[in-house]
């Protein structure tokens, strides 16, 4: 796997990945993500395939996943992530509670290498879920 960044001028980077995709990112300007929030899309991506991917071989009928994270950072420099929490809402048709739980419970445990890995570095990671039925 290999990423690349590039100034843009001011503080703003735009950064490619391996397979070509570009990302604009900013720490101040707002003209793009911060790279500490790319993190979190990164967790958010990273568990919501996870998520999906287990309840799609369950034949749970999701026709939406969608991954809320909040986190906190600490107060001194280096200011990291000290508590994440993911909360994802799923919608479906008859969505079985029981598959939704081992969903979550598998990518937090054993599945999601960001979440994982930004826990054996001592970030406080917990999840919630949500079923919304949907006709």
């Amino acid at each position: 796997m290999q990423v690349s960044t590039k100034w843009d001028g001011d503080v703003r980077f735009k950064a490619t990945t391996g397979t070509g995709f570009e990302v604009m990112m900013d720490g101040e300007q707002k003209q793009g993500a911060r790279p500490m929030e790319m993190m979190l899309m990164g967790v958010a991506g990273c568990s919501s395939y996870d998520v999906v991917g287990i309840l799609k071989k369950t034949r749970q009928d999701v026709v939406d996943c969608v991954a809320e994270v909040e986190a906190q950072r600490a107060d001194a420099v280096p200011a990291v992530f000290t508590k994440i929490h993911i909360k994802f809402i799923v919608s479906g048709r008859n969505i079985k509670e029981k598959h939704v739980e081992r969903a979550v419970h598998l990518s937090a445990d054993e599945y999601c290498s960001a979440s994982i890995m930004l826990k054996a570095a001592g970030v406080e990671v917990t999840h919630s879920y949500e079923i919304i039925e949907v006709e």
